[in-house]
Order: structure tokens, then sequence, then C-alpha cells
């Protein structure tokens, strides 16, 4: 059994996982990443092109900024197909999914990257759709940016 632990970072509208894979190497990580589609709609509708939405644009960019990380840290990312991610339920609603495999990750790499994901993600949504919200500059758990996102639904939600 594995002395790593996991790292999740999950709430109603995204998630953000790291689960050591043993099967792949001393020090590789699943990493797991995931918008929901339906509540971010409140802020997406009507402020982006057909199959362009902003908010699964934003999970992208994220994670080119985690392969970026990752390399930087001298590990290696390499992309996985599916949207299976162990311990994160995505049978309701419409979710956006991608996944890594990052081999040789260092021990700091995991929390380097659940908080590079959770202050990026809003930064990318609002620059696409040009809300120009104040967004949050330091790192919030998952409940206080879910009700920080909320709040973003609620205002400028159209």
């Amino acid at each position: 059994m594995s002395g790593r632990k996991s790292y999740k970072y999950i709430n109603d509208f995204l998630f953000f996982v790291l689960i050591p894979d043993e099967s792949m190497g001393k020090d590789a990580y699943l990493y797991c990443s995931g918008i929901n589609i339906d509540r971010f709609l409140p802020i997406t509708r009507g402020r982006h092109r057909p199959m362009s939405n902003p908010a699964i644009r934003g999970l992208q960019l994220v994670n080119v900024g985690v392969r970026a990380l990752a390399l930087a840290n001298g590990a290696t990312p390499m992309t996985l197909q599916g949207s299976e991610c162990p311990g994160v339920d995505i049978s309701r609603d419409s979710w956006s999914v991608e996944r890594l495999l990052i081999k040789n990750a260092p021990g700091s790499l995991p929390d380097e990257i659940i908080r590079y994901c959770a202050l990026e993600l809003l930064k990318k949504i609002d620059k696409a759709i040009m809300l120009g919200a104040i967004l949050p500059d330091k790192f919030l758990e998952a409940d206080g940016l879910q009700l920080f996102i909320e709040a973003m639904c609620a205002k400028y939600g159209s």
C-alpha cells in the first residue's frame, strides 16, 4: 500500500484531484480535473460562441499550466483518455473532465498544483467572458470557492 496521500479539491462547480498511482511508478499521480458545465451556465450563457464554452476553455488552459508546472519541477505529464476519476461523482449534470498521468512528481508538486488550479481557473474564465470581476487573490478552500462562484453566478447571471 502506498504511503503517499491523495489530494482532493472538490465542490459542486469543479474538482482537482491527484491520486497516487503505484502501478505507473513510485512517484506517479493520476491528475483529474473537471468543471460542472451546468453550474457555470449563469455566468457563461450568452457570453461565447457555439462550441467555445469559457469554463471548458478555462479548464483546458489551467491544465496546460499544470503540465508546465510538472515539467518545471522535473516531472513528466502524460495525457490520458477517459473521464473516470476515482472518488469523484460526475454522474449528475454535464461535466468536462481532463486527466493526466504525472510521473516522477516531487513531494511538493501535488500541493502546488491544487493551489495553482484553484487560483487560476476563475481568472481564465473571467478573462474569456470579460466580466471584470474582482477575483480572490489568495487560495480559498473548496467550500469557500464554491460560495464565491455562487455569488458570481447571482451577480452576473444572465
